[in-house]
């Protein structure tokens, strides 16, 4: 009895330093956040409590829905692509037929490892129609085709993730390729598969996991997005990005620029139960989708 006691009293004290992280990083500002979201800040007044009105309101607000749109949009577009080309990529590595495979891990990496304030920045130059490469294109070809444009800008951010975030995953899907036996590919060669049959039946399905995890990061990153748009509206100017562009976006101005700290947190908190609940939708499907190949 007295074993088991100091065994769980073990046991306990080695996670109790993660346990504490945990409550004052992750827990406690939950709390607060819902506590702040019951208050609404008057002309007259100052904070005025006013229970679940910031949520109803919410419920109503066209600009926090559009803005939700948008970033949905963005998810399903972006995140597919990006994650295509990170398992082409993975997949060339794989094969052992690249040359300078370590180069090309370093490189397709290398992206991840820049600041989004800087890649933002150099992506903002580069596709410019007053300096960069779009403006030299622009005047060879006698056209006025503007990336940054309130048309294109949401396709041009779209571009800067993909660039950043593409090489990380290929990393990932790589690792899961690595996993897969010799013995394996033997058997398939031997049995007569071609490279083709090897890449759909054995290195696809090996991959369909880390696609899961890839995916919950992806919709996790995609309906956080306020970096890119907020850095290329100060430095172009006339984007068509607005206060209200991303839901983070809309917080950010809802606390700072408009004091309404309670209004900001409601969105804050419906933003992450509609992130939380898709990643666990994506979840579910991916685990069950692989419980039963299986």
């Amino acid at each position: 009895m007295k074993h088991r006691y100091r065994q769980n009293r073990a046991g306990w004290l080695f996670i109790a330093p993660f346990g504490i992280l945990f409550i004052f990083v992750f827990i406690i500002p939950i709390i607060y956040s819902f506590y702040i979201s019951l208050f609404q800040n008057k002309l007259v007044g100052g904070d005025m409590f006013v229970g679940l009105a910031n949520y109803k309101v919410l419920l109503k607000d066209a600009r926090f829905w559009e803005g939700v749109r948008r970033v949905f949009t963005y998810c399903i577009i972006q995140v597919p692509v990006m994650l295509f080309l990170s398992a082409v990529v993975a997949l060339l590595l794989d094969s052992g037929r690249l040359r300078g495979s370590g180069f090309v891990r370093i490189v397709a990496f290398l992206p991840y490892g820049v600041p989004a304030i800087v890649s933002t920045l150099m992506w903002g130059f580069m596709l410019g129609t007053k300096y960069g490469l779009v403006k030299n294109i622009n005047s060879v070809l006698h056209t006025e085709f503007n990336p940054f444009s309130a048309q294109w800008i949401l396709g041009s951010v779209a571009l800067i993730a993909t660039w950043t975030y593409t090489g990380y995953n290929m990393l990932i899907f790589y690792s899961s390729l690595k996993t897969i036996s010799a013995d394996l590919y033997e058997a398939a060669v031997i049995d007569g598969a071609s490279r083709w049959q090897v890449i759909r039946f054995i290195k696809l399905p090996a991959l369909k996991g880390s696609v899961v995890v890839t995916i919950i990061f992806s919709i996790i990153g995609s309906f956080q997005l306020f970096n890119e748009p907020t850095i290329l509206k100060s430095m172009i100017g006339n984007t068509g990005i607005t206060t209200y562009y991303t839901p983070n976006i809309y917080v950010y101005n809802q606390a700072f620029t408009g004091s309404q700290q309670g209004y900001a947190a409601t969105i804050a908190i419906v933003m992450a139960v509609i992130t939380v609940s898709l990643a666990y939708i994506v979840q579910f499907r991916g685990l069950k989708n692989t419980s039963v190949q299986e």
